[in-house]
């Protein structure tokens, strides 16, 4: 399944964004797991022109991994 926003956008609009969509895609199609996700983006300069991440070093960012979300340790406490 893909998902696309067209436009340019700041990172906040596409969160958001997503974060709508994402709901659409449960409560609409019952969608409520997934098996990993990839999200592409093409970074801008605002004005509509490439600008392409980079470490301090100048090498290209090419990809961000991610091991899912932040878990708290109230996420792990068992009530019993």
């Amino acid at each position: 399944m893909q998902i696309r926003i067209k436009g340019e956008h700041t990172i906040y609009a596409i969160r958001q964004a997503l974060c709508e969509l994402l709901a659409q895609a449960e409560s609409e199609h019952g969608i409520r797991y997934t098996i990993d996700a990839t999200l592409y983006i093409r970074p801008s300069n605002g004005f509509g022109d490439d600008l392409p991440p980079s470490y301090y070093n100048g090498s290209p960012v090419k990809r961000i991994y991610s091991e899912g979300p932040y878990k708290t340790i109230a996420d792990e406490y068992r009530f019993d």
